[in-house]
C-alpha cells in the first residue's frame, strides 16, 4: 500500500502534484481513522493507498512505501503503483493463450508448412518438437493423426470456417441431425 502525504501547499517546486480524478479507474474512500484509504481498480489492477489528511487537490505529494524484509522484490510493484497515482493507464495483463487458440494457430501453421511443401513429419516436427517425433511417429500413430486432423481443420477455415469462427455466419456441416435447433 501506498503512503501518500503533503510535501507543501501549492509547492511548485515539486514536479509531483495530487489529483484524484487523474487516477485511473474506479475510485472509493473511506476514513481510516487518521487518514483516507483510496482504492482504485482499474480492470485487473488495484491500487491501495492511504492518503494524508492534508492532502488536498492539486497538492504537491510524496510518496512512501512500507518497509519489509524484501523491499527490492517489491520495487517494480511500488513503481507501477507509483505511475498508476500520478496517473498512468496500466498496461492490460498478457491472457494465456487457450486451448482452442492453441489449436487454430497449430492447424494455421501446419497449413502454412503444407502450403510451402513440407512433409507431414516435419510439421510435426515444427509444432511439436524434434524429440516428440523420433518417440511418437509411425505410419498410423496418433501424432501423425493430429497433423492430419491439423491439417484438415486448416482447410476447412480456409474455405469459409473462419467466418464461423469470426461468429460473421453460423456454421452448418449439412449433416441430418447437426440443424440448429430453435
Amino acid at each position: 500500500m501506498l503512503h501518500a502525504r503533503a510535501t507543501g501547499k501549492h509547492d511548485t517546486s515539486v514536479a509531483r502534484t495530487f489529483s484524484a480524478w487523474q487516477i485511473p479507474g474506479r475510485k472509493r474512500m473511506a476514513h481510516a481513522g487518521t487518514e483516507l484509504v483510496l482504492v482504485a481498480v482499474h480492470g485487473p489492477h488495484c491500487l491501495r493507498a492511504s492518503l494524508s489528511p492534508e492532502l488536498e487537490d492539486g497538492t504537491a505529494c510524496g510518496l512512501m512505501v512500507p518497509l519489509d524484509p524484501s523491499p527490492r522484490a517489491r520495487l517494480p510493484e511500488y513503481q507501477a503503483q507509483a505511475r498508476v497515482f500520478h496517473g498512468e493507464v496500466p498496461r492490460p495483463l498478457p491472457r494465456p493463450a487457450g486451448r482452442a487458440a492453441l489449436l487454430h494457430l497449430r492447424a494455421l501453421q501446419a497449413l502454412d508448412g503444407w502450403r510451402a511443401g513440407a512433409r507431414h513429419r516435419d510439421i510435426a516436427g515444427a509444432l511439436f518438437g524434434a524429440d516428440a517425433v523420433r518417440k511418437r511417429w509411425t505410419a498410423d500413430g496418433e501424432l501423425r493423426a493430429q497433423i492430419r486432423h491439423l491439417l484438415s481443420r486448416a482447410e476447412g477455415l480456409m474455405r469459409g470456417g473462419y467466418l464461423a469462427l469470426a461468429g460473421v455466419r453460423q456454421q452448418h456441416t449439412g449433416a441430418p441431425g447437426d440443424e440448429p435447433a430453435h
